[in-house]
């Protein structure tokens, strides 16, 4: 057995695990964290995506040694209790996830990207997501949905304009 100590959302979380163990089990099985999602298991699917010390990775191709004293984020730690983080909002807002399987993937990897270069252009945001595979989209909506994240961080202001210019004022 291997002892793992790792920051997991902002908290010291310890395991003792064999040293074949992935950190998509580690988080899953040990950590009870399933939002990080199971999908290939070969690394094809970006759908166990998190980040580690702030680049998106594959938790099923990483090993749960190599995140000893390290920081990890998963779809649990982007939001708080009470309110969405940016990026859920504006995928929610604009539709672009469906049945929701790729949604913590998708979310993570565009975080990791526009927590790298904050004003991303379309061919940048396809390269950044190119390993999130989606059977429900056809990525337009997760390409704009980040498109206009990158916006509102710049400019609450130019978020609303988009919002308004996509979906006209709301008449309710």
């Amino acid at each position: 057995m291997i002892d793992v100590t790792v920051t997991v959302n902002g908290s010291v979380r310890r395991a003792a695990v064999p040293p074949e163990t992935t950190l998509l089990t580690l988080l899953r099985d040990n950590f009870q964290l399933t939002g990080t999602k199971l999908g290939c298991d070969v690394g094809d699917c970006g759908a166990c995506t998190v980040i580690v010390d702030g680049m998106a990775v594959n938790a099923c191709l990483m090993l749960a040694a190599q995140t000893d004293g390290r920081q990890v984020l998963t779809i649990e730690g982007l939001a708080t209790k009470d309110k969405l983080h940016p990026l859920q909002k504006v995928f929610e807002e604009s539709g672009a996830l469906q049945c929701g399987f790729c949604g913590p993937g998708m979310l993570l990897s565009a975080k990791a990207l526009l927590d790298e270069n904050p004003e991303p252009s379309v061919y940048e945001i396809r390269d950044a997501l190119a390993g999130n595979l989606c059977r429900c989209t056809g990525y337009s909506k997760i390409v704009e949905a980040v498109q206009d994240a990158a916006r509102m961080r710049q400019t609450p202001q130019a978020h609303e304009a988009h919002q308004l210019e996509m979906h006209g004022q709301d008449h309710g």
